[in-house]
């Protein structure tokens, strides 16, 4: 039997209209089950504190939060808790600041340079990480990002706050099909206006952008009083700061400043970049100057040192609990590439790896200002959620006492999104973003990982019951 048209149209709408309502009510039903502590009156005693602004960790602390807000801060034995206070003992646990992370997304390499979104696990991962805040540095599903982040804010889902990137603004020859290549400056403009007329709030420049398409993105991002970072390898560092743009990734990794008889506009070979900085002499006028200009021209840089710890012989694999949550098909790719990587002979990895980290380091101690993230790119050890605590230890080996990495962490990143009047630290009259994590993290950095609640805006989520949903899910969903 031939359905007519209009009937068709009638059947399609209402499908999708009860489709619509049961996702909808799903979304909503499956908020609660996570949640240990409602939005309340809550005291975490006994606690010791680092609040995110570099000060030396303060043992045996009270903080308390009251409708979502932390409303005071101070020595336990100081504090006479109300009745109707719901109380918390953090005896032996370490709190701080939810993590404000600036290089995520919410898709995940499943293989032939393609990206999945994975726009049900990665937000429930991201928040049972500790991760509270969120930059998509680059999306290949803007509208799916921004219904996501609309969805979390009107408590339909659970996930991080979320400041939505523009899709990538690169030029021809990226073999990856759904980013689309610029044509000139005007095309820029083009699509620039539109995703701001969309929503979005940050925009990243790729790889093989031209300087002239930069310039413009970065002219009409300002008019809006919005940033720029970018991915770099055919405009250098050095120029791309000279235009005014406000964020660079993946630390020194990406910068082509050092590759000799660099041609404007285009990418030297990756062999070549990567030659460039396994020679590079970190300690060079070149390099000196490079840090010094960054630093006149406020430019951020964005460590993501997760990703390249998956290319650098030696290093572990992901945790295991991180591989627990891959489906077996990309698990399997993920283990065997790490297997080859760990198999390689003369490898000059491990070389930069080192000397990046050192960079970092460096670039801070000049005065630099330095957020971090993840990058959950590469062949898939990079995990939202695990990667993010794994971005605290790798900070933390490269020479930041946990104190520091923490403020690189959150504070530094609330700055950049001028957000640190409600995030980033523990202090009164903020958002009570907090993880309370067990163990002492001064003493031992990998307590990271054991997180036993994420407070959101004063609802204190369970790490492990979010987690117990993925189990075999990413890759998929």
């Amino acid at each position: 039997m031939k359905i007519k048209t209009p009937i068709l149209n009638r059947i399609s709408s209402a499908l999708l209209v009860i489709s619509t309502s049961i996702s909808s009510t799903a979304l909503a039903n499956n908020v609660d089950e996570f949640i240990d502590y409602a939005k309340g009156n809550i005291a975490i005693t006994h606690v010791s504190v680092i609040d995110g602004t570099g000060s030396a960790a303060k043992q045996q602390q009270t903080v308390l939060i009251n409708q979502g807000k932390i409303v005071a801060i101070n020595d336990t034995k100081n504090f006479d808790i109300a009745e109707n206070v719901t109380t918390i003992n953090g005896q032996g646990k370490t709190l701080i600041p939810g993590l404000v992370m600036m290089h995520e997304h919410l898709f995940y390499p499943t293989g032939r340079a393609n990206y999945t979104e994975m726009l049900y696990s990665f937000p429930r991962l991201y928040l049972a990480g500790g991760v509270t805040t969120a930059r998509t540095a680059g999306t290949t599903a803007p509208y799916a990002d921004l219904a996501l982040r609309d969805a979390i804010n009107a408590g339909k889902s659970i996930g991080p706050d979320i400041d939505v990137t523009a899709p990538y603004l690169n030029g021809p020859g990226l073999p990856i099909l759904k980013i689309k290549p610029l044509r000139d400056a005007e095309n820029a403009k083009t699509m620039m206006n539109y995703w701001i007329s969309e929503g979005v709030t940050s925009y990243k420049a790729y790889m093989h952008i031209h300087q002239d398409e930069l310039a413009q993105v970065i002219k009409i991002a300002h008019q809006k009083n919005h940033k720029v970072t970018a991915h770099l390898c055919s405009v250098t560092y050095r120029e791309a700061a000279e235009l005014g743009i406000d964020n660079l990734e993946h630390g020194f990794f990406a910068a082509t400043d050092f590759v000799k008889d660099k041609v404007k506009d285009k990418c030297p070979s990756n062999k070549v970049a990567h030659q460039s900085l396994v020679d590079l002499d970190i300690d060079s006028k070149e390099v000196n100057d490079l840090i010094d200009l960054l630093i006149r021209k406020d430019v951020t840089l964005t460590s993501t040192l997760p990703v390249f710890e998956t290319f650098t012989k030696g290093r572990p694999k992901a945790y295991p609990e991180a591989l627990e949550v891959l489906i077996p098909q990309v698990r399997k790719q993920y283990e065997s590439t790490w297997e080859k990587v760990a198999k390689q002979e003369n490898a000059t990895w491990p070389i930069v790896f080192k000397k990046m980290m050192l960079l970092e380091k460096k670039f801070v101690e000049a005065g630099g200002k330095l957020m971090a993230g993840t990058d959950p790119t590469g062949f898939g050890g990079v995990i939202a959620g695990f990667a993010n605590q794994r971005v605290v230890e790798l900070l933390v080996e490269a020479g930041f006492s946990i104190e520091q990495a923490i403020k690189i962490s959150s504070l530094n990143a609330a700055e950049y999104l001028g957000r640190e009047q409600h995030i980033g630290t523990i202090e009164a009259g903020k958002h009570a973003d907090l993880i309370l994590v067990n163990g002492d993290l001064a003493k031992d950095i990998s307590a990271i990982r054991n997180m036993d609640l994420v407070f959101k805006n004063g609802v204190g989520y369970n790490s492990s019951k979010i987690r117990a949903t993925i189990k075999e899910v990413v890759g998929l969903h």
